[in-house]
């Protein structure tokens, strides 16, 4: 006797997905004609699986998506919580604004979490973030400051975590809730970076929604970015919106150009300096990207 459930992937590796569903937890295989239609499950899809006594368990059926995001590879997410840390490793605000444009592209809500206040002052990124209208936390793993405000953030909502090695989300998650314990790894000192310790992307349940570990990014860049078009960045950065239609000139590229209503806001301190570089620096990187070529 065949029954179908609706679920949840948790976890997809080696060819098995875990879908949580009737208060269980099922290992499933895919359908054969998901990879002859070139459609692969990722954590956070909605399916419908079959269940049978004496064969595999199969996801039949996978639920149109909410959202997606490549990197991190997660499906149906809300938001995106990017961590960054004060120090060990330093953080990249370019990565940390990226990473912010890819989720305000496909909307999702980007929060962002500051770690290892211990070791350093967090002032100066949260004042850029926090003043850019994003919801921000600034904590510290070893006195448990800001966590309570990191679990708000993530309670009913399905969420990710991204930010480059090394900057404490595991160890976050474990100050969340020991259950979600995971390995974590040193800081490469040579390197300036940590070691990649988080393998897939597996979802959690967690108060009343899930949340994401997903494997530790040590850039966005060539075949690993998802890039963001020109005609769509000065939207992907909220504190630009305001200005948007009020320049000289309406090709304007909001970079060097005369009469820009968004580099009159940065010279007015209404727009902060670090963020208009990255957003000078990925209007570069995609300025001769046709929507064809990806």
């Amino acid at each position: 006797m065949v029954k179908n459930y609706e679920g949840i992937i948790l976890k997809g590796i080696g060819g098995f997905y875990y879908v949580e569903a009737a208060d269980g937890i099922f290992e499933c295989k895919a359908r054969g004609s998901f990879r002859k239609q070139g459609i692969t499950p990722f954590a956070g899809d909605r399916v419908v699986i079959s269940v049978q006594d004496n064969a595999e368990n199969r996801i039949e059926e996978i639920k149109q998506r909410v959202s997606f995001m490549k990197r991190p590879p997660v499906a149906n997410i809300d938001r995106l919580i990017v961590v960054a840390s004060v120090c060990e490793p330093k953080p990249s605000t370019l990565v940390i604004d990226k990473l912010i444009a890819i989720a305000e592209n496909h909307g999702i809500e980007p929060c962002i979490v500051i770690t290892k206040t211990d070791l350093g002052d967090a002032r100066e990124l949260e004042d850029v973030y926090s003043g850019a209208g994003f919801e921000t936390a600034v904590i510290s793993s070893v006195s448990r400051d800001g966590i309570e405000k990191v679990r708000e953030m993530l309670t009913g909502h399905i969420s990710a975590f991204a930010g480059n090695s090394g900057v404490g989300k595991s160890t976050l998650l474990n100050c969340l809730d020991l259950s979600l314990c995971r390995q974590t790894g040193d800081i490469s000192v040579k390197l300036g970076r940590g070691r990649h310790t988080t393998r897939e992307v597996e979802l959690f349940p967690f108060e009343g929604g899930y949340i994401a570990d997903t494997p530790g990014f040590a850039a966005l860049d060539g075949d690993n970015s998802e890039p963001v078009l020109k005609e769509e960045l000065p939207f992907c950065f909220r504190e630009f919106r305001p200005y948007l239609g009020y320049c000289k000139f309406s090709t304007c590229t909001h970079t060097v150009d005369k009469g820009c209503a968004v580099l009159e806001a940065v010279k007015n301190g209404d727009i902060s300096l670090s963020r208009h570089a990255s957003y000078v620096e990925m209007y570069k990187e995609v300025k001769d990207i046709k929507d064809w070529e990806l």
